[in-house]
C-alpha cells in the first residue's frame, strides 16, 4: 500500500500548483529598510490554508485506505502513528507560519542564516510531507520508501537557485518578503 500515500500526497502537491497560480500573495507592513530596499511581510494566504486542509484530508484518506485494505486481508495495521505524525507536522507548520507572520520584517534586515532557512523549509508543508514519508518508511520498514523520502527531502531542503532572481538587470528598489 505504499503507493497510496505517494499518490495522495502527489495529488495534494499538484493541487497546490493551481492554488499558487490563481491566488495572489498578501503583502503588508512594507517599509524602507536602512539599505534602501523595501521590506514587506508576504505570504500566500490561500495556499497556506490549502496546504493545511489538504494535508489533514490526505492523512485521513491514507489512514482510511490502509485500514480498508488491512481489514479486507484480516490483518492489523499501524496507521495511527503515521496519522498522528502527519497531524502534528501540520500543526507545527501552522504554528511556525503564525510566528513568522507576526514578526517585524525590519527585525531581520538581512537574509536568515542557512540553518534558519533549512528549518523554515523543513516546517514548510512540502518539508512536512517529507518528514511524514520518513515516518511511513519507518512504520512500513521499507528501504525503497526510505530512499525515496530522503531524496524528496534533499530536493525540498537544498536551495536551488538558477540565478533567475538575481539583481542583474534590476535598477529599482527590490522587494523581499519571508
Amino acid at each position: 500500500m505504499t503507493w497510496l500515500p505517494l499518490l495522495v500526497l502527489a495529488v495534494v502537491t499538484f493541487g497546490a500548483i493551481l492554488v499558487y497560480r490563481f491566488s495572489q500573495p498578501v503583502l503588508s507592513d512594507c517599509r524602507a529598510a536602512q539599505n534602501g530596499q523595501v521590506v514587506c511581510k508576504g505570504w500566500y494566504q490561500a495556499a497556506q490554508f490549502y496546504w493545511w486542509a489538504a494535508l489533514l484530508l490526505a492523512y485521513v484518506v491514507i489512514a482510511g485506505g490502509y485500514l480498508r485494505v488491512a481489514r479486507a486481508r484480516g490483518l492489523g495495521t499501524r496507521v495511527l502513528p503515521y496519522v498522528l505524525t502527519g497531524v502534528a507536522l501540520v500543526a507545527l507548520s501552522a504554528a511556525a507560519t503564525a510566528v513568522l507572520i507576526h514578526l517585524d520584517p525590519l527585525t531581520f534586515p538581512d537574509e536568515p542564516s542557512a540553518a534558519v532557512q533549512l528549518l523554515l523549509r523543513l516546517l514548510d508543508p512540502t518539508g512536512a510531507i517529507g518528514l511524514a514519508l520518513l515516518a511511513l518508511a519507518w512504520l512500513e520498514r521499507r528501504v525503497a520508501l526510505l530512499l525515496f523520502a530522503l531524496g524528496y527531502l534533499a530536493a525540498v531542503l537544498v536551495p536551488i537557485d538558477f540565478g533567475w532572481g538575481s539583481a542583474g538587470g534590476n535598477t529599482g528598489p527590490s522587494h523581499r518578503s519571508w
